[in-house]
């Protein structure tokens, strides 16, 4: 009950904090003028919105339609953290967190690379035609860098101040197995995902009704679904080669590391490239995962950073690669890279690109960590110290379902008299 009552406050919690602050803070600049490359700062509570649809105005820039598509990936990318600090974060800490990631953490991030004024967006392009940072821009399409880090790396902070579960560890430091509740929900949740993905990438050309824009999304959705079965078949193998075993879960794992690893690229690059990148996060996330219990001694009950900040990272990453210069045209045109990106050599290395775009992205990947890892480093240390962040020792044992919860998730047999 509590995991599943922490989810559904990823979305309440959310849309209320996107709604009051969050919006602002990302896309907020008053009409006409300009705001800062660091953060929004205009249409508070969709205050312009509800003006200019009450004036009957028409209005592209501040509409409901963004609002709300930008909140479902606000919530996808605070939800990431419920799984991090299961079993032992208070339910008020955890709305906390909720309400000051979706209202101010995340936000920042989105101005940044999605804006048009963002000092790392490829659509800010009010130098000479060319984006802000090095003449190009992070291309980041569907949020590997700003939806999938920034939610991994917030889980990361959240585990390691929290601490490990009670057993999770021995004296000695093993790492005591603890097993999942159900490899069926596992797979049902895989599929889920799976299936919600062709939302989010795709989803995030924002424009379908045209031959132009029809021909992007439907490449998008050819490549997420490659790198998501790319992803799943490379973590199979893997695994047989390593424990010899075949690996239902970690299958599930590797699919979804192919998709958050696909994200970013995933309208700018070849379907073959899109087995590469899957197939690599896959294997990116099991090294991550490992190192991350077993050497960090963080214990990640989901491999929340794993899955979403390390191949998350790699995903940043993979454009600067192989981003093929006839998509970067199609999907930016002048946005960011003159008016061909082909003129600068803005596309990937191996197509004879400009290292300018690696290093754009790199710089994404360091920024997100840094800003995120030190607001949210800082917002759980602060908590912790105040003695509002983990529950007590009595209430952990129990099991926060049987100490805070009149009913429990599952039916409980009852004996025959």
């Amino acid at each position: 009950m509590n995991i599943l009552l922490k989810n559904m406050l990823d979305a309440c919690v959310g849309a209320i904090g996107f709604y009051v602050f969050g919006y602002a803070f990302a896309y907020g600049r008053k009409y006409g003028q300009n705001s800062n490359g660091f953060i929004g700062n205009w249409n508070f509570a969709l205050s312009y919105t509800t003006q200019t649809s009450m004036s009957g105005t028409e209005f592209t820039t501040f509409g409901w339609h963004q609002f709300f598509f930008q909140w479902s990936f606000c919530a996808a990318t605070t939800t990431i953290v419920s799984g991090a600090v299961a079993e032992r974060c208070t339910f008020m800490a955890y709305m906390i967190y909720a309400f000051f990631l979706s209202s101010f953490v995340y936000p920042v991030i989105v101005h940044w690379v999605w804006d048009g004024q963002g000092w790392l967006s490829a659509f800010n392009t009010f130098q000479d035609g060319y984006a802000l940072i090095l003449k190009t821009g992070a291309i980041d399409f569907a949020g590997s860098g700003v939806v999938h880090m920034t939610g991994g790396i917030a889980a990361l902070m959240g585990a390691w101040i929290m601490g490990p579960r009670v057993g999770r560890f021995a004296n000695d430091g093993t790492v005591n197995e603890m097993r999942g509740h159900s490899s069926t929900l596992v797979v049902m949740g895989t599929f889920l995902l799976w299936f919600g993905w062709f939302g989010f990438n795709p989803g995030s050309n924002l424009v379908v009704a045209s031959q132009a824009a029809a021909t992007v999304v439907s490449r998008v959705a050819v490549t997420t679904a490659l790198a998501g079965g790319a992803g799943g078949i490379s973590m199979l193998f893997y695994k047989f080669l390593t424990v010899k075993a075949w690996d239902v879960v970690a299958t599930c794992n590797g699919i979804l590391a192919g998709l958050v690893a696909v994200t970013a690229s995933c309208s700018v690059i070849e379907p073959w490239a899109a087995i590469i990148t899957g197939a690599i996060g896959a294997i990116i996330f099991s090294i991550a995962d490992y190192v991350t219990l077993y050497k960090l001694k963080v214990d990640d009950p989901v491999s929340a950073f794993a899955l979403h900040g390390a191949v998350g990272a790699w995903g940043v990453l993979f454009p600067g690669f192989l981003a093929a210069p006839h998509y970067v045209v199609e999907v930016y045109g002048a946005y960011g890279f003159g008016m061909d990106a082909r003129e600068g050599k803005r596309f990937g290395l191996f197509y004879g690109g400009h290292g300018q775009v690696l290093l754009v992205q790199l710089i994404e990947v360091l920024a997100i960590f840094g800003w995120t890892g030190f607001m949210m480093g800082s917002f759980f240390f602060i908590l912790n110290k105040a003695g509002l962040l983990r529950v007590p020792l009595q209430e952990e044992m129990a099991g926060l379902d049987a100490a805070n919860y009149s009913k429990s998730a599952c039916r409980t047999p009852t004996s025959i008299p």
